[in-house]
This record gives structure tokens, C-alpha cells and sequence, in this order.
């Protein structure tokens, strides 16, 4: 019989004072090799490379289903180009049809009109000039539209143009913190900045897919598989629901 010997937890303190029980670097390139091996990457709702498009998918993805985000950004691009001159142009109760079976249709039509007018009028019609700037700076930029968060700038960043950032989405919070990759408690920079010192930049991509798809297929927000989970071993919080 072969006993495999639990990986060491660190407790240290993290972003904004505090403290969490955290994962070593070692342990925390284990579990991405893990799920690496075990899972396959979630099929996500995709525009094409162009990150305006990316952007609209991701305003319209917010507390959507993926089903529901393609059908609702398919009706969008069968009536209006997918610009920030054509959206900005648009009557909003247009945008706001096409995009109804997403859910708060209004809101994120008004958010993504808005957008689009400000990247028209501030930034000559693209996105570009955003994200050539470092990274942060970028983030900080984007947010500042009405409406665009943390996520979904740094969908947009990570997803059209490879920068150094991890997105935090619902799945990838509530796996994060129950494998100690992140505080237990804290806000989305805390997870987000947790995550990003434990892996490596060109592993960003594949640390946000991978945590989705976990949450998605083992680690549910209710009843999780922990008997079946791959990365078991490596958890503080197997047998628990958080």
C-alpha cells in the first residue's frame, strides 16, 4: 500500500491584512498539473480575437448563462455591426431587444452603449490605445467606463490581448478559496492578486479556465464532489461546503 503524504499549508498574511490559510508555490503548481491532466477546458461563449467584441460578450455575460450570452450576442450581431461607432449610434431600445434573453437586458445595454461611446469619443474608436498601456493602468482605465468591473476588464485583457491578469468569476472564487489558493476572506483583488503570485503569467489563462471548469464539475457551490475531486489531497477545505 502506498501512503501519499499530505502537501504542507502555509498560513501567511495576504492582501489587505488578511489572513488565510494559503497554499505553497509547490503545492499550488501540483493542483494546476493536476487539473490540467483530469479536466478538459470549458467551452466559454467567444467573439472573435477583436477585444470590443469581447468586451460586449462579456458585459452581456454577467450573471448569464452561457447558452443565453451566445444566443443573445448572436441577435446583437444580426443587427447592428459589432462597433463602437455602429452601438454607439444605435437606439438603445434596439440593443436592448437583442440582447433581452441575456437578462437585465437594460442595464447592460446602457452599458454597453456608454462604452462604446467612450471609446469612440476618447479613444478614436478602438480599444487599442487602452490596452497598450501596462497593465494596471489599462484595468484602471477600463473600469472607469459606467458599468465594466474587474472581471470584465480583465476578461478583456487576458482574453484579447495576453496580459499578466486572472479574471474572478463566481467558479473561480469559491475553488480558490476552498484550496486555499486564496483568502478565505476578502475581495476580488485579494483572490485575484493571491492567484497571480502563485502561478506564473503564461499559466494565467489556463489557471482561470481550469478553476472554472473544476467549479463547474466537481467543486459546486452546493454539495461539491470532494470524494471524487482529483486535487483532494491537496485541500484544506475537502469534506466541507463554503
Amino acid at each position: 500500500m502506498v501512503f501519499i503524504a499530505r502537501p504542507r499549508i502555509e498560513f501567511r498574511i495576504l492582501i489587505g491584512g488578511v489572513k488565510a490559510h494559503t497554499l505553497t508555490e509547490a503545492c499550488a503548481q501540483t493542483v494546476l498539473s493536476t487539473l490540467k491532466d483530469t479536466l478538459s477546458l470549458p467551452k466559454l461563449v467567444k467573439a472573435s480575437a477583436d477585444p470590443f467584441e469581447t468586451l460586449v460578450v462579456t458585459i452581456i455575460s454577467q450573471n448569464t448563462a452561457d447558452t443565453n450570452t451566445e444566443r443573445a450576442f448572436k441577435n446583437l450581431t444580426k443587427h447592428f455591426e459589432i462597433t463602437p461607432k455602429a452601438l454607439a449610434n444605435a437606439k438603445l431600445s434596439e440593443i436592448e431587444e437583442c440582447i433581452r434573453i441575456g437578462g437585465l437586458y437594460q442595464n447592460k445595454a446602457k452599458t454597453i452603449q456608454t462604452a462604446s461611446k467612450i471609446i469612440l469619443e476618447k479613444f478614436g474608436g478602438a480599444l487599442k490605445p487602452i490596452l497598450s498601456l501596462p497593465v494596471e493602468e489599462a484595468r484602471k482605465t477600463l473600469m472607469e467606463m459606467p458599468g465594466v468591473g474587474p472581471k470584465t476588464a480583465d476578461v478583456v485583457l487576458l482574453f484579447s490581448e495576453g496580459k499578466p491578469t486572472i479574471p474572478v468569476d463566481t467558479h473561480v472564487n469559491r475553488v480558490s478559496r476552498r484550496l486555499g489558493l486564496a483568502p478565505c476572506e476578502g475581495d476580488y483583488e485579494d483572490v485575484r492578486l493571491s492567484l497571480q503570485s502563485l502561478f506564473k503569467p503564461k499559466d494565467y489563462l489556463s489557471v482561470h479556465l481550469l478553476l472554472i471548469s473544476h467549479g463547474r464539475k466537481t467543486c459546486k457551490a452546493r454539495n461539491p464532489h470532494c470524494n471524487t475531486c482529483p486535487v483532494n489531497t491537496y485541500c484544506p477545505s475537502k469534506g466541507v461546503t463554503a
